[in-house]
């Protein structure tokens, strides 16, 4: 670069709103959000989640509003997360085709499915008794494979149901392949797979685990979840490994505290990159915004602007419909 000032000025192309526009190099879309919802069973009205202002346990009725408003703001997919009535060991409702997440499916998927995709998170810790993301060996450990079968049941479940793509969330190694094996063998081999490929052990999850009523019983998700301080090549491994296993698109979660990791995933592969906005980040911009403390919308477009330019093609965010309607 030759030019130095006073000819070079780069505060020419920042002088005005329309110039920064028309120059702008990241710009998020609607249809690069994925709303994240809770459906829960057995309830008449929605119930607030105290650690997530704004967000609530849906009723099948209030699921389908919410839906309908993500369709129209212009949103890309909507997440469902289901909470049972009824808990146990195996978590038998992630694969009954009455269970709330398969219900739900029906509800939605043939009214707003060709507006936006229909999603599910396919994992075990919303039905298990004990709040971890699979089977229990006799010590307590999670059975990896064991895990496996559970998994396949209930992607293939949630396909029959009406679910246009799985995202399997466990951490268990694996995984992805006995999804892609169970969907095939079942006639659902249209179905693409979003595997959590690089999902942490991170404090951000605290508010989810009160909106989807998942903490662990005991201990801890360390020994299947990845360390925060691991070495990077784990997670691009993890990444490799669901990739060749049969992953159509793959995430990182959390999104803010691993913006490199993000970054890195997004030059390794050919495939969408997502990236999970997740509860804590939204619990605490909601918290300092409601104390005054911060400039809400401004922060809430800063932080979807930073995800998309570190590399993330898709964004899981609990601001999606109210942000789709903002960039509309």
């Amino acid at each position: 670069m030759n030019a130095r000032f006073p000819q070079a000025r780069p505060r020419r192309l920042r002088r005005t709103g329309p110039m920064r526009r028309m120059v702008a190099g990241t710009r998020p879309h609607p249809a690069d959000l994925i709303l994240p919802v809770f459906v829960k069973e057995g309830i008449a009205e929605p119930q607030p989640v105290a650690s997530m202002p704004g967000v609530v346990q849906h009723t099948r009725e209030s699921l389908r509003k919410a839906a309908h408003e993500a369709a129209e703001a212009g949103v890309g997919g909507i997440m469902l997360f289901g909470i049972p009535a009824h808990k146990d060991a195996r978590g038998s409702a992630a694969d009954d085709p009455d269970g709330i997440v398969q219900v739900a499916l029906r509800d939605i998927a043939g009214e707003v499915g060709e507006a936006l995709v229909v999603m599910t998170d396919t994992c075990l810790d919303e039905y298990t008794d004990h709040g971890h993301c699979g089977l229990l060996t006799d010590t307590g450990e999670v059975d990896n494979d064991a895990t496996l079968e559970r998994y396949a049941a209930a992607a293939v479940a949630q396909a029959a149901a009406g679910a246009q793509m799985v995202a399997p969330s466990g951490m268990m190694d694996g995984q992805v392949a006995a999804i892609r094996a169970a969907l095939d063998a079942n006639g659902f081999a249209e179905i693409p797979i979003m595997a959590y490929s690089a999902k942490y052990a991170s404090g951000f999850y605290g508010p989810f685990r009160d909106a989807a009523e998942c903490a662990p019983r005991f201990g801890d998700r360390a020994a299947y979840q990845q360390d925060p301080a691991g070495p990077v090549g784990e997670a691009l491994r993890e990444v490799r490994l669901d990739l060749a296993e049969g992953a159509d698109a793959v995430m990182v979660k959390p999104a803010l505290a691993y913006l490199d990791i993000l970054h890195q995933v997004r030059d390794l592969v050919d495939v969408p990159v997502a990236a999970y906005q997740v509860s804590g980040e939204y619990a605490m911009v909601e918290a300092a915004a409601a104390n005054g403390w911060i400039d809400r919308e401004r922060i809430i477009m800063e932080s979807l602007i930073a995800i998309r330019r570190a590399g993330a093609d898709l964004i899981l965010t609990y601001w999606a419909t109210e942000m789709a309607r903002r960039l509309s």
